[in-house]
């Protein structure tokens, strides 16, 4: 079975396990890791991932993936895991999952825009720019990442 193959085989046996704990399927990966393989499964929700959702979760795998014959015979090791911050914003759902982060996006007619993530829906997202709303529709957008940001500007207000 290719890679392609497997990956869609994989995501079509886990997405309805994730889905009934109120998780995404980000993503998931089979890559050789010795005489084993590492299955990787990136998973995410709109109030995050915690580690109890991660142990929770890891179980129901485990156990859909024992009964089904995806993986083979050959032995892998799962790991569960949330996107982390350099994830690309390419779906409207990541982008939701942005508000009130800072983010950077190449726009479709050329140069980049950055911005705090007001408000995203399944149109399009509105940043704020410089004190300024600005509304984009996906079209407009060609990638987006969630900048990584020490010390907010309104947490540093907030301090003084």
């Amino acid at each position: 079975m290719g890679a392609q193959a497997r990956r869609d085989r994989l995501a079509e046996l886990l997405e309805p396990v994730l889905a009934d704990a109120g998780l995404d399927l980000e993503d998931v990966e089979v890559t050789p890791a010795g005489k084993r393989r590492l299955l990787r499964v990136v998973v995410d929700s709109d109030d995050g991932v915690d580690l109890d959702s991660v142990g929770a979760i890891t179980q129901d795998i485990t156990a859909t993936l024992d009964a089904s014959d995806v993986m083979g015979k050959a032995p892998y090791v799962l790991e569960v895991t949330s996107p982390g911050v350099d994830r690309p914003l390419a779906q409207p759902r990541h982008w939701r999952r942005a508000r009130g982060r800072l983010v950077q996006a190449r726009l479709a007619e050329g140069g980049e825009v950055q911005g705090r993530v007001i408000d995203a829906d399944e149109s399009g997202v509105t940043l704020d720019v410089e004190g300024q709303s600005h509304q984009y529709g996906y079209a407009d957008l060609v990638r987006g990442k969630v900048q990584v940001e020490f010390r907010r500007a309104a947490d540093a207000d907030a301090a003084d």
